[in-house]
């Protein structure tokens, strides 16, 4: 293989696992509250404002059927509820309930602990490149995905 393709290969499979050590991390921050990290990571997408089932897959990477999926849960659970959506009459809004908002406050405590331990580890400026590195790459990819859209 070519060195370029060396780079992406080397990225795609740093990406894969930095999502299982991600995944792994908010695992085991979500646990405690009685939440998966991936209801956390839908109910993170509407926490501020309510969003259509589609709008959360495109802010959090996903598939809208694994959204449209994990928000059913979220709604039979009591962690969320469907509200009319004013721009779309069949697309209806997410947004946690009571329940869902006290399942987020639950983490708090502990997502800061591990961000703090985390920033200790690679310092602040440290932190500081891999997010803008990571926000770079994100970007890229982006633009090129949408080069290639008919």
């Amino acid at each position: 293989m070519s060195e370029t393709a060396d780079l992406l290969s080397a990225a795609a499979l740093g990406a894969f696992r930095l999502n299982g050590q991600f995944m792994h991390v908010a695992e085991g921050l979500a646990k405690p509250a009685g939440i998966t990290a991936a209801w956390w990571q839908v109910l993170g997408a509407v926490v501020r404002d309510p969003l259509p089932v589609a709008g959360i897959a495109r802010v959090m990477g996903m598939t809208r059927q694994g959204v449209q999926r994990i928000a059913d849960l979220l709604v039979e659970r009591g962690l969320a509820e469907y509200r009319p959506n004013p721009a779309h009459r069949r697309a209806k809004l997410l947004q946690p309930t009571r329940l869902g908002r006290e399942a987020m406050a639950e983490i708090v405590p502990g997502h800061q602990e591990f961000a703090d331990r985390l920033v200790g580890e690679l310092g602040l400026d440290g932190a500081k490149e891999c997010v803008a590195a990571l926000q770079r790459l994100s970007a890229a990819l982006d633009r090129l995905d949408s080069a290639t859209e008919p």
